[in-house]
């Protein structure tokens, strides 16, 4: 990609919805993370991973059958 296209499309961002704005941002810091080394889990992220394995530890798990229906019930075509 060209920066003049890059250029284009940042001069448009600033007239998209905050959300969309947020939603780049977070993209982008995603993509910035990954040049910079191994990736450190925020302690919020780590909280979250720490809930759900107690959440598996205690069997509050879907079954098969479970996830085939939501898979089911989601899937595209």
């Amino acid at each position: 990609m060209r920066i003049t296209e890059i250029e284009t499309i940042m001069a448009r961002i600033s007239g998209w919805p905050e959300e969309d704005q947020q939603e780049l941002l977070q993209y982008a810091r995603e993509i910035e993370a990954g040049h910079e080394g191994p990736y450190r889990a925020t302690p919020a992220e780590l909280q979250v991973l720490d809930e759900a394995v107690a959440a598996v530890r205690r069997g509050e798990v879907a079954t098969d059958e479970e996830v085939v229906a939501v898979f089911a019930k989601y899937r595209l075509g």
